[in-house]
């Protein structure tokens, strides 16, 4: 129970500094310092300050659930939804620049960055697939073109053009996606949640 305490301790301040301070701003030193466990728990538990960091990335890296709406337009809706909530909040936000920036240079940081990429991939071949079956599409898109269709204009919205990333921004990010798809514009899909 203890270990399992000050583990969650740990993760949890170091989610904190990444958000704060990017990946170099995390060292095993200021994690303890902050959240009050030994330098000594911590290496017990992550043997390095890469196995930290990786451990943490890892955890919070984007889920991506295969939705099933109703049709390929609201499935795509919700997947692109999903994105821009995780664009929008929590740590992985915060230090995706430095997380992509690190990546290129450290071949595990990539395979995380990989690894988030073929999730979304997969839950975009899943409901292209389902739409396929259901004759909304004649043919299966290539779901990694896809997944780029619509993750790419949110990324440059939310990371470069730091334009907000609206309601209607995101139903033209889903029309344009779904027609390049060769699926039809779904009405219903074109409503956001607020």
């Amino acid at each position: 129970m203890r270990v399992r305490h000050s583990k969650q301790v740990v993760m949890a301040t170091t989610y904190a500094l990444l958000a704060e301070e990017g990946l170099a701003g995390v060292s095993v030193d200021a994690v303890a310092r902050r959240s009050g466990v030994a330098k000594t728990t911590i290496y017990r538990h992550w043997p390095s300050r890469e196995a930290l960091l990786l451990d943490a990335c890892a955890q919070m890296g984007p889920q991506f659930e295969v939705p099933d709406a109703g049709s390929f337009a609201r499935d795509v809706r919700a997947l692109a939804q999903r994105v821009v909530e995780q664009l929008l909040s929590g740590p992985y936000a915060a230090i995706l620049l430095s997380l992509m920036d690190a990546a290129e240079r450290n071949p595990d940081l990539a395979a995380l960055l990989a690894a988030a990429q073929a999730k979304l991939v997969e839950a975009v071949r899943m409901v292209s697939a389902r739409a396929r079956g259901r004759g909304e599409l004649r043919r299966a898109p290539d779901a990694a073109d896809l997944a780029a269709l619509i993750v790419g204009p949110l990324l440059y919205r939310r990371l470069f053009s730091h334009e907000p990333l609206s309601d209607a921004f995101l139903r033209v990010v889903v029309d344009n996606a779904v027609r390049l798809a060769g699926g039809n514009i779904d009405s219903q899909a074109r409503g956001l949640r607020r």
